[in-house]
């Protein structure tokens, strides 16, 4: 089906290009008359705006990109809801990437979005990203950009994060005032923000309590289920568990769960687990899992709203951080009967 452009209109009228247009955008120096005229045969051929042009001429592509970093766990796309929501109500489409943890195809991921000149970017890093380079290239270009979750405290672009250390910290205490004091904190990758912040928050909580602590109650693991059950499986084979985990996030809680669960080991009774992130999963697996609630969709609204402010007020790039807050689910994995 050929595609019916304004010449076409012009042609089947026999007028100029440039009186079509004018109906088309409603100048003032064309009769009501000849506009309705002009509207009724376009609608007849099946005309409609060419949305390239449009674009074009507009300078503004109304794509935004967003890249997280997988889609395993559940937080992500909830966070992408909240996300689309936003954009969705001001005519923009949101175009969805994912790094899978891996830094290069992060970069991949977004120079395919600069590429297809979107608006602005949501990045939440991947557990790789070391190298800010290609994102502080794109700062100084006044680009538009925000970090949630996995940020880099370092790059001055507008930032979304949660309270990572209270959390943390109020999920060991949770342990520490059952009366466990031999706990082990299964880290994410120490070169990001957010497992940092809930490695210190683990620590002060038993410094609170006037618990012996060190970096030896901390295990770098990982993001992912698999990094949780490879971690604890070793831990079991050397004899070294402790009376409870504080993981990271919900898939690693889990995985060291299914390591527990393979070798005969109770939960809660012999080893308590508490999550963080609070996946749809938690309630469901056995026993229900103990996790931090974080408020996604929110993380998703304000990231949104955050780049949609800097395009609507060409003014890029403006550091502010919202730290957003969460709540604590207990369930049956974290209590000692």
């Amino acid at each position: 089906m050929k595609h019916v452009t304004i010449i076409d209109v012009a042609k089947a009228l026999n007028c100029s290009i440039s009186t079509v247009s004018r109906a088309f955008n409603d100048k003032y120096d064309i009769r009501p008359e000849t506009r309705e005229k002009i509207l009724k045969v376009a609608e007849d051929m099946g005309y409609s705006p060419n949305p390239i042009a449009r674009k074009l001429k507009q300078k503004c592509s109304y794509n935004i990109g967003v890249v997280v970093p997988e889609f395993l766990n559940p937080f992500f796309p909830e966070v992408i809801i909240g996300i689309q929501d936003v954009f969705l109500k001001k005519g923009y489409q949101i175009l969805i990437m994912q790094s899978n943890e891996c830094y290069q195809t992060e970069l991949e991921n977004l120079q395919t979005l600069v590429d297809n000149f979107v608006d602005g970017i949501i990045l939440s890093l991947s557990q790789e990203s070391k190298n800010s380079n290609f994102l502080q290239k794109l700062i100084e270009k006044g680009y538009p950009l925000v970090l949630f979750n996995r940020v880099n405290e370092s790059l001055a672009v507008p930032k979304v994060v949660f309270d990572d250390y209270k959390w943390s910290f109020f999920a060991t205490e949770h342990l520490i005032q059952q009366g466990l004091t031999k706990l082990i904190h299964l880290a994410g990758p120490n070169h990001i923000n957010l497992s940092n912040s809930r490695a210190q928050g683990f620590m002060d909580a038993h410094r609170k309590h006037k618990i012996p602590v060190s970096n030896k109650n901390i295990i770098e693991t990982g993001f992912l289920v698999v990094d949780g059950e490879r971690v604890v499986a070793k831990l079991i084979s050397e004899n070294m568990l402790p009376e409870g985990f504080v993981c990271v996030n919900d898939p690693t809680a889990m995985g060291a769960m299914k390591a527990l669960k393979h070798h005969g080991i109770k939960i809660p009774k012999d080893v308590a687990v508490i999550g963080f992130s609070e996946t749809p999963m938690a309630e469901l697996i056995d026993p229900p899992l103990s996790s931090v609630k974080q408020p996604t969709y929110q993380m998703g609204e304000v990231a949104a709203e955050l780049l949609l402010k800097q395009i609507e007020s060409n003014m890029f790039n403006i550091p502010e951080t919202v730290v957003l807050s969460g709540s604590l689910s207990v369930r049956e994995s974290s209590v000692k009967r």
